[in-house]
């Protein structure tokens, strides 16, 4: 009951913008609420204050398509010329000399990539942690128990049931550590954008340009390192002459399986993250909705609401461990078809 109560707690301090905003204007605004959260933007945004929010600045590097000078500093020092474009999900956008709008290079380190960071320093600091653990037992020690054995078995899982049965005992090796770095990648990423606050919150793996970077690590440890047998399964596969020559039917097949293998690795885990973040706040302002109308509307919401977002809740723990597990098995399987043994 108490992680309950701690859980509800937290949810309401993350909607709290949306309950002033509800006191303020009478209405809800669930869409733009929603589509505020799980996108991407040039500050971290904590709470909010009386109306005001309470954000984080992060560093903005853009360079003009004009002038070719950069600029880096905050949101509040860019030079007049930049604007944020709300038609384009709040992007920078600048207006040259003779009117055009154009798209500068944006380097800039947004919310996203804030929280990327974050991750990469809280994997290398546990990872060497638990090395350094490892380097005071030998192999007559007891076997760790409590957190570390929790990990233990989250690395012999990947490594012993995805890695080595996916692509086999000779050739599993070289891509362990890509594919177990990949895993827990994803699985934190995935736990921290549940936090309802601070560090946490960010929509990574619901945001298509991650997703489309990991996929293409995928796709070249894939091909870049696939045997004869592979290749020679695409452009000249064992099936009746009929299908592959004179029309290369069957080749040009499994040509374009090399890319749309990859791309439903980047669709399934960008969209599948996108939906629980949108489902979830979704509820969320349902029980706030209620309290615009009518105070037996939002007892009544309330009710729902609460029961749904705590369901929602435990699913989306569920979803976050299943599509790191879900990525990480179908890239070793992957991976293990371009290791084919020699027919």
């Amino acid at each position: 009951m108490k992680a309950v109560r701690n859980l509800f707690i937290l949810l309401l301090i993350f909607l709290s913008p949306a309950l002033l905003h509800a006191e303020e204007t009478a209405t809800v605004d669930i869409p733009e609420i929603v589509l505020e959260h799980i996108s991407d933007a040039y500050e971290w945004h904590v709470y909010t204050y009386k109306g005001k929010p309470v954000s984080i600045p992060l560093p903005i590097i853009v360079r003009s398509g004009g002038t070719g000078k950069w600029f880096a500093g905050t949101a509040e020092h860019l030079p007049a010329q930049f604007f944020f474009n709300e038609e384009r999900h709040g992007k920078i956008y600048e207006t040259l000399p003779d009117g055009s709008i154009v798209r500068p290079l944006d380097l800039s380190i947004t919310k996203s990539v804030a929280q990327i960071w974050i991750v990469v320093i809280i994997l290398v600091v546990l990872f060497l942690s638990l090395a350094g653990w490892y380097k005071k037992r030998n192999e007559r020690s007891e076997a760790p128990k409590g957190f570390v054995g929790c990990m233990e078995m989250l690395v012999m899982m990947v490594n012993d049931d995805i890695v080595k049965s996916s692509i086999g005992e000779k050739h599993y090796k070289p891509y362990a550590p890509y594919l177990l770095t990949v895993f827990f990648f994803i699985l934190t990423t995935n736990m921290l954008g549940l936090l309802p606050i601070f560090p946490g919150g960010a929509n990574v793996t619901g945001n298509i340009n991650v997703t489309f970077l990991l996929a293409l690590f995928s796709m070249m440890a894939i091909n870049l390192f696939g045997n004869k047998e592979y290749w020679k399964d695409i452009f000249w596969p064992h099936v009746p002459l009929a299908l592959k020559c004179p029309v290369p039917l069957l080749p040009v097949i499994e040509l374009v399986g090399v890319f749309t293998k990859p791309f439903a690795l980047m669709i399934r885990l960008f969209a599948n993250m996108m939906a629980g973040h949108a489902v979830i706040l979704s509820f969320t302002c349902v029980i706030f909705l209620g309290w615009t109308i009518s105070v037996g509307f939002g007892i009544g919401l309330n009710i729902f609401g609460v029961i749904m977002l705590l369901f929602a809740n435990c699913l989306e723990f569920l979803v976050a461990f299943v599509q790191a597990y879900v990525f990480t098995l179908l890239s070793a399987v992957f991976i293990g078809l371009a290791h084919k043994e020699e027919e």
